[in-house]
């Protein structure tokens, strides 16, 4: 069948190529065919970069200033004010640790699950892996993670940060667990928010509560000795990813600064190697359920959009 057709008239229809279809999903390998076009990756991470900051002034400066602010605030009424820095070694380390790895998270799983939304243009008109833009997202939040990571770092080094071959291995651990955790999400949300944009706000609400559901703001000593600290509820605190990957950067930053004779009982809970190993593969299976449930959803998301 061509694609000009003839009239009555003898006066030829407009071209089918002239109203553009609405791209279909390429045959991919979900994850996988990202990998193997990792160009095409580069090129959306660049320009999701050069969006954020279009028209600033200061740039990615702001990566830096924006978690300074933060911790300035939480300091100063937490540590200050309630006095949590006068009951605990290097109270600040603690805590910017924690933040480092909340901030990842809640970056990563906010803007993952906008992405798909947040690049409708692009998903309509190119058959590309839609697996590709909460992909992008992770990777754009890592990058803005890591000025963050840089300021924790120095700030170990300036209070005689003494790492071993342990805390080496906590930290990246607790990296593992939130980038796979947090891309997990992502996907299986962008997917979603597709269809039902209040996931977008749902998500907005849920990262409200990952401050407190994590030991920042306070140590897991304080919860590991109260009345808590027994039982179901400190096991299924312990369950929580996010609350692991951040006992685990604490254990690579504050625990050598702090130095093991000076922290209160029950700093670490126990077996914590072995439960981030335990997450890690669980959060590993849940990536792979999310990636089903996002090929399911897949064929639909151009329509949709």
């Amino acid at each position: 069948m061509t694609a000009h057709t003839i009239n009555r008239g003898g006066v030829q229809d407009a071209p089918d190529a002239a109203l553009p279809p609405l791209a279909p999903p390429s045959a991919n390998a979900g994850l996988l065919d990202v990998l193997r076009r990792r160009y095409l990756l580069r090129l959306l991470v660049r320009k999701e970069i050069q969006s954020r900051y279009q028209g600033s002034v200061l740039g990615l400066l702001w990566s830096y200033v924006q978690p300074l602010v933060r911790f300035v605030m939480y300091f100063f009424v937490i540590g200050i004010v309630l006095g949590m820095h006068r009951n605990l070694p290097n109270f600040a380390i603690h805590m910017f640790s924690a933040i480092v790895v909340v901030n990842y998270f809640t970056e990563t799983f906010s803007s993952g699950t906008r992405a798909i939304v947040r690049n409708k243009a692009i998903v309509r008109k190119m058959a590309m892996p839609r697996e590709m833009f909460p992909v992008a997202a992770v990777i754009v939040s890592a990058i803005h993670t890591f000025p963050q990571l840089l300021i924790l770092f120095v700030a170990c080094v300036g209070v005689g940060w003494s790492p071993d071959l342990t805390a080496i291995g906590a930290g990246l651990l607790a990296a593992a667990i939130v980038t796979i955790f947090g891309t997990a999400l992502a996907l299986l949300f962008s997917g979603m928010n597709v269809f039902f944009r209040d996931f977008q706000n749902i998500v907005a609400t849920l990262t409200i509560f990952t401050h407190w559901a994590v030991p920042m703001l306070y140590p897991f000593s304080r919860l590991a000795n109260s009345s808590l600290g027994h039982g179901w509820f400190i096991q299924l605190y312990l369950a929580n990813p996010l609350t692991e990957a951040v006992l685990l950067m604490q254990r690579c930053m504050w625990v050598p600064t702090a130095g093991k004779g000076t922290l209160p009982p029950n700093s670490m809970p126990p077996h914590l190697f072995l439960r981030g190993w335990i997450i890690l593969v669980v959060v590993t299976i849940f990536l792979g359920l999310s990636q089903l449930a996002f090929t399911r959803l897949e064929g639909k998301i151009a329509e949709r959009l």
